[in-house]
């Protein structure tokens, strides 16, 4: 009964989060909304007994992902009228795609129910270990037989992640209230202060 009452719970979480992401105004309240998502879609995982998926939900996607898109979000100067310009210039279009994918679902789940597509069968190598949990499992089955191609895919991420930060590094030119920390461990005390001894009735100039 407990995980009856557990499943509605976090399937209505998820559900009502996931419509908030799309309908909240502030980017920043999309995105906490988005971790609220993530929160509850891993507590479904847990129901289910994907504890690894419910980890990587939370370890990832709630630790990495959200949080980089939050700072992302309050840290960039964002002109919120320009994107909502070019929301409106580009609405038709989105509409076409969406238009395009459900027509692709639609034909895909009409071929698949009408039994046209031959899926392949288990061939026992991914089956769990007897008495491990799922994570122990996939954990075996990633560093056993599939490690190269997760060691692959890992260094692709790698590049990725050095690709952008090559691409977003702008180096800082002389600003307003920037600091020099050189210039100032270089300062001698003699150079703090300046006696200008100034005639009586005149100023000085600065």
């Amino acid at each position: 009964m407990i995980h009856t009452i557990a499943f509605y719970i976090f399937a209505a979480m998820v559900i009502a989060s996931g419509a908030l992401v799309i309908t909240a105004r502030n980017p920043v309240h999309s995105v906490l909304w988005l971790i609220l998502a993530f929160f509850n879609a891993a507590g479904l995982m847990v129901l289910v007994g994907a504890e690894f998926i419910a980890m990587l939900l939370v370890i990832v996607y709630v630790g990495a992902v959200a949080v980089l898109f939050l700072f992302v979000v309050m840290m960039l100067e964002i002109d919120f009228a320009e994107m909502r310009a070019g929301f409106v210039k580009y609405f038709p279009l989105g509409v076409l795609l969406a238009l395009i994918l459900v027509s692709e679902m639609i034909l895909g789940i009409g071929a698949y129910s009408a039994g046209s597509m031959h899926l392949g069968t288990a061939d026992g190598v991914g089956t769990p270990l007897m008495g491990e949990s799922n994570i122990r499992s996939i954990g075996a089955l990633l560093y056993g037989r599939y490690l190269f191609l997760f060691e692959s895919a890992g260094l692709v991420l790698l590049v990725a992640m050095v690709g952008a930060i090559v691409l977003t590094h702008r180096e800082r030119g002389t600003v307003r209230g920037h600091q020099n920390i050189n210039k100032q461990v270089r300062r001698r005390p003699g150079d703090a202060t300046v006696n200008t001894r100034p005639e009586v009735g005149k100023g000085i100039e600065l």
